[in-house]
């Protein structure tokens, strides 16, 4: 299977519907390379009366922040959000609507689609999440690969594993999957609609596939 059969939208139903359809030719791991200039070209046309703008950040008028979260631009929140005293999102993220951050979650320049939800003490980072996915109380997205000294990271396409150029790529996680608590994708993940990952499961696409797989 080529590269060329991981498009966002077969992944994501939302994604040629959304404000980011003019990337549709991009890469999962180049869209969230570049998302600090995406989310910047989308601020351009992100106004009053429906959004909150400052500091490169737009919060949608529905949305609730909670005192103590830390909301750092280029950032797109969108309508009916819900981020909590203690979250932390950074680096270029654009978010759907009625999405949750809660206590402890970190999401790092990634793309979220509507009601998906990082429960507590979880880190996404450099990730595309599907709408309506659920990551559990300390699930993990990883988007660096420490344990080698070669860093490029490394996505799964049928058997075969192909570069894609980028030292930082987290997952392609597809609409209304589950990750399990203390759950661990390790970087470079594509998990088609509806994947679950078990409670305290690693899900490493480097790791040789198994005899008959």
């Amino acid at each position: 299977m080529p590269l060329s059969a991981l498009p966002i939208e077969q992944f994501v139903a939302e994604f040629r519907e959304s404000r980011l359809r003019q990337w549709y030719s991009l890469a999962p791991w180049e869209l969230t390379s570049q998302s600090e200039a995406i989310v910047r070209q989308l601020l351009r046309d992100t106004t009053a009366p429906d959004y909150s703008v400052a500091d490169e950040v737009a919060v949608h008028v529905s949305a609730i922040v909670e005192p103590g979260a830390v909301l750092k631009g280029p950032l797109i929140l969108g309508p009916h959000c819900f981020v909590a005293s203690g979250a932390y999102l950074r680096g270029g993220n654009w978010v759907a609507d009625h999405c949750t951050f809660g206590p402890g979650a970190e999401l790092k320049s990634s793309f979220v689609f509507s009601g998906t939800k990082l429960a507590h003490f979880n880190f996404v980072g450099d990730s595309i999440l599907g709408s309506d996915v659920n990551l559990e109380a300390g699930s993990i997205i990883c988007n660096y690969r420490n344990e080698r000294a070669d860093k490029e990271v490394r996505v799964r396409a049928g058997k075969v594993l192909h570069n894609t150029g980028c030292t930082k790529f987290g997952a392609l996680v597809g609409d209304h999957s589950r990750i399990g608590a203390n759950a661990v994708l390790a970087p470079g993940a594509v998990l088609p609609a509806n994947s679950v990952v078990r409670r305290g499961a690693l899900h490493d696409e480097e790791a040789p596939l198994r005899a008959g797989a």
